[in-house]
């Protein structure tokens, strides 16, 4: 019993120490990210063996129950109504750059197959998820696909090291090297539209009285969509009830933020964030690290081609339609590492016109990057692969 205890303490606890340090304290934790930190510090606690064997079935319980919650709480703060200012031929170079995703990682999938396994549909799965809208989709793809944990460690981390060498090239040199084979960025004429971009990592003020109640209301509608969600667990067998489960909840939580009171919720986005780290922090402390390394050099060989890959058929596809180097530069960001990028790469683009294209497209990633991810790897086990 005092072992469950201390160890509910640290799942839940930790990351709030991590945050603090972050913002407060230690810088490195805020550049290198608490999703890092996280993940490490599970893997570090968990191949010590001093987590008893009996805790399996609690870590099991968290891992499952953190996503659903997260899901809802990161989805209420949609803004759909924003879609319709960005330009078509944002959309449309959004709409190149999932193609590329989609063609490449299924390329992909047959080249790496061998060497991942009898779950290499789900990479496939989690990849085009996390390639469209970023971390939240890779995390509710591979909770609905119930990827193993040491599985989805391996994806997720070669992730966030490649997307950072791809982030690097495209604000160095990525607007030189690409503008060799698209035309420049033409300014409109008139008033730029703006957007509020706000700092998805900053919990400033969460705990004050007129964000933390609504908060709690917030994490109570969260509860319940989950907790409808999870009847279908109960109603459908095996694998189809938990990707039932998901896609419910993704979507009431999509409907809810049509609510303009729920919408108008400060810092949702944030806590459903720390229930991403607290999911994070248990994948760590569960996935085994001898068999970490065997799979990771098919994982990160995987991820590369799926970041680099589909970059260059995006640009080759951008080049057909005549979509101009800053277009397809940030909707690429947008899709491949998520809106709260979008900002920093058109700051190194010199270019704040494309900061509202580059946020919405990456929103409307967020929206379909579930339901393509589960969908292609659907398709590919059904198919027998």
């Amino acid at each position: 019993m005092l072992w469950t205890i201390l160890l509910v303490a640290f799942y839940l606890l930790f990351p709030a120490l991590v945050i603090w340090l972050g913002e407060r304290r230690l810088a490195f934790i805020d550049r290198i990210g608490a999703i890092v930190v996280c993940y490490a510090a599970g893997l570090i606690i968990g191949n010590l063996r001093i987590i008893p064997a009996s805790a399996a079935g609690l870590q099991d319980t968290l891992s499952s129950v953190m996503v659903p919650l997260a899901l809802p709480l990161m989805f209420f703060s949609l803004d759909i109504g924003k879609w319709r200012q960005t330009g078509g031929r944002a959309v449309l170079s959004f709409v190149l750059e999932v193609i590329a995703v989609v063609v490449v990682s299924l390329a992909g999938f047959f080249i790496f197959r061998g060497g991942i396994g009898p779950e290499a549909s789900k990479i496939a799965g989690m990849l085009n998820g996390v390639y469209t809208g970023g971390t939240i989709n890779l995390a509710a793809v591979g909770a609905a696909l119930k990827v193993d944990h040491t599985l989805y460690l391996a994806t997720n981390t070669s992730d966030i090291v490649l997307s950072g060498l791809y982030l690097l090239f495209l604000v160095t040199i990525g607007q030189k090297v690409i503008g060799k084979f698209l035309p420049k960025f033409k300014a409109r004429h008139g008033k730029t539209a703006e957007i509020e971009v706000e700092d998805y990592r900053s919990y400033a003020g969460f705990f004050r009285r007129e964000r933390f109640v609504p908060l709690l209301g917030a994490l109570g509608l969260a509860v319940l969509i989950a907790g409808v969600g999870f009847a279908f667990t109960l109603i459908l067998p095996g694998q189809w009830g938990t990707i039932t489960a998901i896609l419910v909840i993704t979507s009431l939580s999509i409907a809810a933020s049509f609510a303009r009171p729920i919408r108008r919720i400060r810092l949702t986005h944030q806590f459903g964030q720390y229930f991403i780290l607290v999911f994070c922090l248990v994948v760590g402390s569960t996935a085994d690290l001898v068999r970490l390394f065997t799979v990771a050099p098919s994982v990160i060989g995987y991820v590369t081609l799926a970041i680099f890959g589909s970059l260059i058929l995006h640009v080759a596809l951008a080049a057909i339609f005549r979509i101009d180097t800053d277009t397809m530069i940030i909707t690429s960001v947008a899709g491949i590492c998520s809106p709260p990028f979008v900002p920093m790469v058109a700051s190194a683009l010199k270019n704040r016109d494309v900061i509202l294209p580059g946020v919405v497209t990456g929103i409307i990633g967020w929206v379909i990057g579930t339901y393509l991810g589960i969908g292609i790897s659907t398709i590919l086990s059904a198919a027998g692969f």
